[in-house]
């Protein structure tokens, strides 16, 4: 009996909410994939005087530059007529693994500004840089699956429009748009949720669930390619 098909935002806006939720709580409030955060805990450090101020200062060029090679490489495959997704979505998991394996090999991380600690949290960066730039270059129709501040926004004015009738929500693209703006909520949400749950219990351990969902991604995106039946649309 063949599974159900699982959308790719669902699987990425899972991973969104899970790996930024572990990294802010395991890497002494570092945002993997907001850089937004990442400014607001810095100027955080810098008054209060915690740790981590220099991690969070490096993380902000090192997403630049992870998003500039992700574009790099998505081009040069094009360029080659190869497909981008399934070796960019690879090249996360891989990153998300060696995340992982920092993760539980040296922390948990007291302090911020460890070196083990950079090292760890900036790859994590480098990891969701990756998923952030390819969710502009090839999937740009759908709300971004690590941030949620203007997904929620629209949301919200959609679902008043919706309740008060406005000619804008009522063709099926806009109802459809809708749905996936709450989606969008939703998986990020419940990424978020489990991953606080998880970490309590196991630390940053619980980083094996988004390599497991990175990798799942990786593989049936390479299998789509393919041209085998994949679950992924």
């Amino acid at each position: 009996m063949r599974m159900p098909a699982i959308p790719l935002a669902v699987l990425l806006g899972f991973n969104g909410g899970f790996v930024d939720t572990a990294g802010f709580l395991g890497l002494q409030g570092l945002f993997t994939s907001h850089v937004t955060g990442n400014f607001v805990t810095l100027g955080a450090s810098l008054v209060l005087g915690t740790s981590g101020v220099v991690t969070k200062m490096l993380a902000i060029p090192v997403f630049i530059v992870a998003v500039g090679l992700t574009r790099l490489a998505g081009n040069h495959l094009a360029d080659n007529k190869r497909a981008s997704m399934p070796v960019l979505f690879s090249a996360q998991a891989v990153l998300l693994g060696v995340f992982f394996l920092l993760a539980v090999t040296f922390g948990p991380f007291a302090d911020g500004d460890a070196p083990m600690t950079m090292l760890a949290g900036l790859t994590g960066v480098c990891a969701m840089a990756i998923q952030n730039a390819v969710q502009r270059m090839h999937l740009s129709s759908e709300p971004p699956t690590t941030i949620l501040t203007g997904t929620t926004t629209q949301f919200a004015i959609d679902l008043m429009d919706l309740i008060t009738k406005r000619p804008s929500m009522a063709s099926q693209d806009a109802r459809r748009h809708f749905m996936a703006f709450f989606r969008a909520i939703l998986c990020f949400g419940a990424g978020s949720m489990l991953a606080a749950a998880s970490f309590y219990f196991v630390g940053l351990a619980c980083l094996i669930v988004a390599v497991a969902v990175a990798s799942f991604i990786a593989v049936l995106k390479a299998r789509d390619v393919s041209g085998e039946t994949g679950m992924l649309m």
